[in-house]
């Protein structure tokens, strides 16, 4: 059975989301530095790297990175960008990572945890990065805050892009915000393209047992890129700033 992040982020996911912005990745990337107390030229890996604006944002900000993603489609996008070839790409499942490891940092980056059904699934995730982290090494974890988002979902949206109509439905079921996009063709009227995506919903304690039981450490939670601590009733997101233990 095909899983629905095996088929969502192809060609057409590149029309729903291209209103990420890069510059927002720089201003990101620059709290990230501070939060990971990173060295100049530190090894570090964007684990879902997508179509690489951090990554890109992070080589330029004088770091090796390595970026890794599932998604063909994604990662011809971000080579395209990389007119320079500073960072390495690699196509690889984020719970069997092909490297060594030994990163200074190891960054997870806009909610992409928690895509599987089992908890046991997220710690092999967890447990990849704390693989691929040196003793010392910290990690950024950026997920949703559960709270908020069950109080602040949007249940439909449509808005139109590139004569593509793109509508959305979301919804909160067993313990999953999963999310239905419908997309068609204005001119055709063809039936539209329709993509899932499921999300496993996490409280801060729930998530920071799972790191521990990973033997990552957790050192601070952040309630995103412009709040310094995390509010469950108003913080937006859930960043996790950690380290994987020297002994």
């Amino acid at each position: 059975m095909t899983e629905w992040y095996e088929k969502s982020f192809g060609e057409d996911y590149l029309l729903v989301y291209k209103h990420r912005d890069v510059q927002g990745a720089y201003q990101e990337v620059h709290k990230m530095i501070n939060w990971l107390k990173l060295q100049p030229k530190s090894q570090v890996l964007d684990l879902c790297c997508g179509m690489g604006r951090h990554s890109l944002a992070l080589a330029d900000a004088g770091f090796h990175v390595t970026g890794i993603d599932l998604s063909d489609v994604l990662l011809r996008e971000a080579r395209n960008m990389d007119t320079e070839n500073r960072v390495e790409w690699y196509h690889a499942d984020m719970r069997e990572l092909p490297l060594k490891g030994g990163f200074d940092a190891v960054v997870n980056l806009f909610t992409s945890f928690g895509y599987f059904r089992e908890d046991g699934e997220q710690l092999r995730v967890l447990r990849a990065i704390h693989r691929m982290l040196k003793p010392g090494g910290s990690y950024i974890i950026d997920f949703m805050n559960t709270a908020y988002v069950t109080r602040h979902l949007v249940q439909h949206s449509t808005r139109e892009s590139e004569g593509q109509n793109i509508e959305e439905f979301r919804k909160i079921q067993d313990g999953f915000v999963q999310k239905e996009i419908h997309i068609t063709d204005t001119a055709s009227g063809q039936k539209p393209r329709i993509y899932q995506e499921r999300v496993k919903l996490y409280t801060r304690e729930q998530l920071r047992d799972l790191l521990h039981e990973a033997g990552l450490m957790v050192d601070q939670v952040h309630g995103g890129y412009d709040e310094e601590k995390y509010d469950e009733q108003t913080s937006p997101r859930m960043i996790f700033v950690g380290h994987r233990p020297v002994q």
